[in-house]
């Protein structure tokens, strides 16, 4: 029976070592990468060489000079597709949620099924529909922001659509059926009852179609046209003929500002929750 016992005893901390170095290799995948990018964003050369000859900060004042109409494009895209996206979102969450009806499975498939699609073939079906809209309007739409924006409101709405209903799975309808019982009006039910309890949801669904938005590459190669770019598309350029430290400065600066929103967010809102 000791005998048993040591070998269990043996067998569960063999199992708790493997669980901690599994862990510690988890952790060492997630942020190895991003201390080496911290690093190399302070060298002083402008051909990454190691070890450097000096550090400095000055490739994150120059992330607007050589950016700055990237970004704006890519802002002002991002900004307008999360604003539709909740339009259309939060509402179809709600009539998800709350309603049965016909076509109920079918809608949510559709909505949801952009997350099951790969970029680039999103790109090129919306470029070649783009296309064949024009030959048959003479109406150009291909490279302008408005069919940019509406390409990323595809990709933005499932985030939207997946967080709404998150928020709702756990949320007891008791308060909307007494507030309807006291002679509320459905809008009235909504706006003063149900979307106070999708609150963190609507948050955590702006705030990650806002980084998809933000950081799509794949499908965006397909929809720009020349003299408009966005910030991932004008990095991959960037490469093509500079290797220094200033694509690493870029991607430390989305990672803290990232990174900082979803703690502060977390903190008023607790997305965690949602999210997970």
């Amino acid at each position: 029976m000791s005998g048993a016992m040591r070998d269990n005893s043996w067998q569960d901390s063999v199992q708790r070592l493997l669980v901690r170095l599994l862990l510690v290799g988890a952790i060492a995948l997630i942020f190895v990468p991003l201390v080496l990018t911290l690093y190399l964003s302070v060298f002083d050369e402008t051909l990454i060489v190691f070890p450097p000859h000096g550090y400095t900060l000055r490739w994150y004042s120059e992330i607007l000079p050589q950016f700055g109409g990237a970004l704006r494009t890519s802002g002002l895209t991002a900004l307008a597709a999360v604003a539709i996206s909740l339009l259309l979102g939060v509402p179809a969450g709600i009539g998800l949620s709350r309603y049965r009806f016909r076509g109920r499975d079918a809608i949510g498939t559709l909505l949801l099924a952009p997350l099951t699609i790969p970029g680039v073939a999103i790109g090129l079906g919306i470029f070649v529909l783009a296309v064949m809209i024009e030959e048959r309007t003479d109406v150009a739409i291909s490279g302008s922001l408005p069919l940019m924006v509406a390409a990323h409101v595809l990709i933005t709405l499932p985030w939207v659509v997946r967080l709404c209903l998150a928020s709702l799975a756990n949320h007891d309808r008791a308060a909307e059926e007494a507030a309807a019982s006291l002679g509320a009006r459905p809008l009235t039910v909504i706006w003063r009852v149900t979307l106070p309890a999708m609150r963190s949801g609507i948050i955590a669904g702006a705030l990650f179609a806002f980084i998809v938005s933000f950081e799509n590459l794949e499908m965006t190669l397909f929809l720009i046209a020349p003299g408009m770019t966005t910030l991932p598309i004008a990095v991959l350029q960037y490469l093509q003929y500079h290797i220094d430290p200033l694509v690493a400065a870029i991607a430390v600066a989305q990672v803290v500002i990232v990174g900082g929103a979803l703690i502060l967010l977390d903190r008023q809102v607790r997305i965690a929750r949602v999210v997970a």
